[in-house]
């Protein structure tokens, strides 16, 4: 294995010159690869030696594009079983994201510049900031499908994330991410409080369940009445709705949990079970035809019609970033929290900060098991 300098005419007689990686694979295989620049070659030789010596090395001659590694990584997930959402979430991250821009690029030739470049560009076109992230996250998930096959040697996504979290720029990105913040992400308590009071009719009950049980929105609407005591004020966690209204198992092991609640939930629970709509599911938050109700009723009749009257809003900008207003030059506002995750981040901020048996909060542990994270990690570092 060497790094030599080749030099040589062409035929119209200039003289050329370039820098050679001369190696042999760990199959017995020898290769040529061709750089412009002595320190392009010696990064390439030290790279090839650590790989080859560990037996991981794939020749680029040998190498798939990041499209064949992206296809190959979708039908994995459908054989093992994953939920149709996820799968449709990562072909949609390929489809739309990945391969317009790398999709043609080799996995061999993938580094961890060239990821710090697409992220680059992501922003370029328009992306959030929360979709860059996710898309970079399913792109080293695909690549990381791939060095199990053994069609590349590094992670390139990975080997950038390691680098990022040494030193002070990991320092700087906790910073500039920060804490989800009272008011801006997690409603205050007067908020809260102003929602519920301004909930109508069937989207009452839920919101107030979602504010003081913390459930997701998929668990909210797979929630069946016989995994809900009355007596005990407990509900247990055994199935959720995926978007597709699909019933099936919690979001991981640690999803499927017993949560308590206080009388007042119960209270209300109890006056809702006398006028719910009969469901075949036994479901306790149902769509007026008994069958699983969808995210976007629950969010865009539910929880943002609360928001608007409860004044718990911020006013849409036009395309010049000023206030709109209407034909009555009125401010046109919506609602400030979009998501029925806000409200789990109020019960577990809740959680953290209440006083219970003259403390402070609750034990770490006690509050991921209720909000059933993997992780206490998760639960603490948001």
């Amino acid at each position: 294995m060497s790094v030599r300098k080749r030099k040589w005419l062409t035929r119209s007689g200039e003289a050329r010159e370039a820098w050679v990686v001369d190696y042999v694979d760990q199959h017995g295989g020898r290769h040529l690869e061709t750089f412009a620049k002595k320190k392009d070659a010696d990064a390439h030789h030290a790279e090839v030696r650590v790989d080859v010596r560990a037996g991981v090395h794939v020749a680029p001659s040998k190498s798939v594009t990041i499209k064949d590694a992206g296809d190959s990584w979708i039908k994995a997930a459908e054989m093992a079983g994953l939920e149709r959402a996820t799968v449709k979430q990562y072909r949609e991250h390929v489809d739309q994201h990945i391969n317009p821009f790398i999709g043609k690029l080799k996995l061999s030739d993938f580094k961890s510049q060239a990821v710090r470049k697409f992220e680059d560009r992501l922003r370029e076109e328009g992306r959030s900031s929360a979709m860059v992230t996710k898309v970079i996250g399913s792109l080293g998930s695909l690549i990381a499908d791939a060095q199990e096959q053994g069609l590349c040697a590094r992670n390139a996504v990975r080997d950038l994330r390691r680098n990022r979290r040494r030193g002070k720029e990991r320092q700087s990105t906790a910073r500039q991410r920060g804490k989800l913040k009272i008011g801006v992400d997690i409603p205050s308590s007067a908020e809260t409080k102003a929602i519920l009071a301004n909930a109508q009719g069937r989207w009452r009950p839920l919101l107030v369940v979602a504010v003081f049980t913390g459930l997701r929105a998929s668990e909210l609407r797979g929630l069946r009445w016989q995994d809900v005591d009355l007596k005990k004020c407990e509900l247990h966690v055994r199935q959720r709705a995926d978007r597709f209204n699909e019933i099936g198992k919690p979001k991981s092991a640690a999803g499927e949990r017993a949560v308590p609640f206080g009388t007042f939930v119960a209270n209300t629970l109890r006056e809702w079970k006398l006028v719910c709509p009969k469901s075949d599911g036994d479901l306790v938050f149902p769509n007026g035809g008994g069958n699983v109700e969808s995210l976007a009723n629950i969010i865009n009749r539910g929880l943002a019609p609360a928001c608007v009257a409860a004044g718990v809003t911020v006013p849409v900008l036009d395309e010049k970033g000023k206030p709109k207003k209407d034909d009555k030059e009125r401010p046109v506002v919506k609602a400030k929290y979009p998501g029925m995750h806000a409200l789990r981040h109020f019960y577990a901020s809740w959680l953290i900060n209440r006083k219970e048996d003259g403390g402070l909060g609750l034990p770490p542990k006690v509050v991921q098991e209720r909000l059933g994270h993997s992780s206490i990690t998760m639960t603490y570092d948001r």
